[in-house]
């Protein structure tokens, strides 16, 4: 079966089989590109408990057309993943996301790339306190936090 096949793993709160959880990825295009796409790569190749898919615009279009493309694609996912960078005040677009993902009860968490850190300026709705630094057993534990909130909640 091939990594974007849907898995099936076991959900250790209910002991119920269930679909790997789908992650919407955020991230500033204009100074975080290349690590959204090592993000997303090493994600593929790590023992993740969820997939991704890239949802990123291929093209130029409309403010209006890419709000209601985003948001269509944010409600598909179980949760959010915020890729933090060093120049988050600039990111209107991640700021946006981040609304439409609050909006719709989909959980988010960040995690910092490229240099950032707890001292980096963070995108308006994401919380300090929920943004971690980019390891996998982290990434994994926010994962599973993810999955008890929102719209996950059972």
């Amino acid at each position: 079966m091939g990594r974007n096949a849907t898995k099936v793993v076991r959900d250790f709160f209910w002991g119920v089989a269930m679909a790997e959880p789908r992650a919407f990825i955020s991230f500033d295009i204009d100074n975080n590109s290349d690590e959204k796409v090592l993000f997303a790569g090493q994600a593929w190749h790590s023992k993740t408990p969820f997939s991704h898919e890239d949802w990123s615009a291929k093209e130029p279009m409309a403010q209006s057309q890419w709000e209601a493309l985003v948001k269509a694609k944010i409600n598909k996912t179980h949760l959010m993943i915020v890729l933090v960078g060093k120049h988050m005040s600039s990111a209107t677009g991640v700021v946006k996301e981040i609304a439409m993902a609050k909006d719709q009860n989909v959980p988010y968490f960040g995690v910092y790339v490229g240099g950032a850190d707890s001292t980096s300026t963070l995108p308006t709705g994401l919380a300090r306190n929920r943004t971690i630094s980019w390891t996998w057993d982290g990434v994994a534990n926010a994962v599973t936090q993810m999955m008890g909130e929102g719209k996950n909640k059972k």
